[in-house]
């Protein structure tokens, strides 16, 4: 038995299809010698036969030719204008922003906002998610300040409202 063969690139299965089929050797017979070596789902039967036509006809190139695909429609000025927008306004949504960029899918939208601009929504608004660590500690600090608040535990918060007026910050109860 063949000690099986995994992680191996399609050029390389091309190659040995074209080396075989140099030999004469018949597509089938191919098709189970390279399931023997890279596995039973490196090929389908169909595909090595289609391949064996092809370097029949004349192919010699065992690479895949370059292909124009789909283009995108996520550019620089889009990310441009998406960045400026949401600096403007934080608090915009998904919903707002495919009114200025009608030809562009919300969709597509979120994927630029977070992806190429990385933003996060948080709350009600977007921010960067490159917070610094004093960022992300004075925010939590916050957030502690505005729940013991809401729990009627005043005392947490008098030392702070202390140090503000110690600051020359006025706090307002």
């Amino acid at each position: 038995m063949f000690k099986t063969t995994e992680g191996t690139a399609d050029c390389e299965i091309r190659s040995v299809i074209r080396f075989l089929n140099a030999r004469n050797v018949l597509s089938s017979e191919i098709n189970h010698q390279i399931c023997q070596v890279y596995g039973d789902n490196v090929m389908s039967d169909g595909m090595v036969r289609k391949r064996v036509r092809m370097f029949n006809e004349g192919r010699e190139n065992v690479h895949d030719e370059s292909r124009s695909g789909r283009p995108s429609l996520v550019n620089d000025d889009l990310v441009r204008e998406a960045n400026e927008r949401v600096r403007e306004d934080r608090r915009f949504t998904i919903s707002d922003l495919s009114l200025h960029f009608p030809q562009i899918s919300r969709t597509l939208l979120y994927d630029s906002v977070n992806s190429h601009l990385d933003y996060r929504k948080v709350c009600v608004r977007w921010v960067s998610n490159m917070l610094t660590e004093e960022h992300k500690n004075s925010v939590l600090h916050v957030l502690d300040l505005s729940y013991a608040l809401s729990q009627g535990r005043r005392r947490h918060v008098e030392p702070y409202c202390d140090r503000r007026r110690d600051m020359g910050v006025p706090y307002h109860t």
